[in-house]
């Protein structure tokens, strides 16, 4: 079931690095908060009962977190609300691309799984666990991806890193999951595993 991973084209030649992008001019803090509100908006099945002007109430008064959507949406994750905390009073947002992100692909699991890649001369575009700690954002675990799939269909053609149980990495595997046959699948990787259709999907609470 699994696939032979994808190296580095021209025999090691390096894949772009991801970048992680939490400059926020206060221009583009306003476009941002009007991407999101469309966003949320069109997505109302997301977030029954929750009000855009409180949301953005929040997000206006933590530059970081906005900084975080900010990353979120750069990398093409196009993050929008899909609950509320009622006991901590915070908004979760998840990416919610119709596929994985497409700025965060050719990307291994974690950065132990990198770093096998580099000693053989592979240069994957970095590590979901990593990137997603500079985001300021955390990994959907598969509770949270399964949550997700109930909002729509999400990875028909591409897949994404989950957040992985210590027991199973620690023998050197990796969790990610798709959406095939109208159904949601788990599999398994080496973590040094990277390919063009696989990025991963990360949450933020605010």
């Amino acid at each position: 079931m699994a696939k032979k991973a994808a190296k580095g084209k021209g025999n090691g030649k390096p894949i772009p690095k991801v970048a992680v992008n939490l400059e926020l001019s206060p221009v583009e803090g306003e476009e941002l908060l009007d991407t999101l509100q469309v966003r949320f908006e069109k997505n109302m099945n997301r977030h029954e009962g929750l009000e855009w002007a409180k949301i953005e109430a929040r997000l206006a008064a933590q530059p970081k977190k906005l900084a975080s959507i900010n990353a979120m949406e750069s990398s093409g994750g196009e993050p929008d609300v899909v609950g509320y905390d009622e006991k901590t009073g915070e908004y979760i947002f998840y990416d919610c691309a119709a596929e994985s992100p497409d700025g965060r692909r050719s990307t291994c699991y974690d950065g132990k799984g990198e770093a096998e890649r580099v000693k053989k001369g592979i240069h994957p575009g970095g590590n979901a666990v990593d990137l997603a700690a500079a985001m300021g954002i955390e990994l959907l675990n598969e509770e949270q991806y399964r949550a997700l799939q109930k909002l729509g269909e999400f990875d028909t053609k591409t897949s994404s890193w989950v957040q992985t149980p210590a027991d199973i990495r620690k023998l050197g595997g990796a969790l990610f999951c798709d959406r095939r046959y109208d159904t949601v699948f788990v599999y398994h990787n080496g973590a040094q595993s990277f390919y063009s259709g696989r990025g991963f999907r990360g949450s933020l609470r605010v």
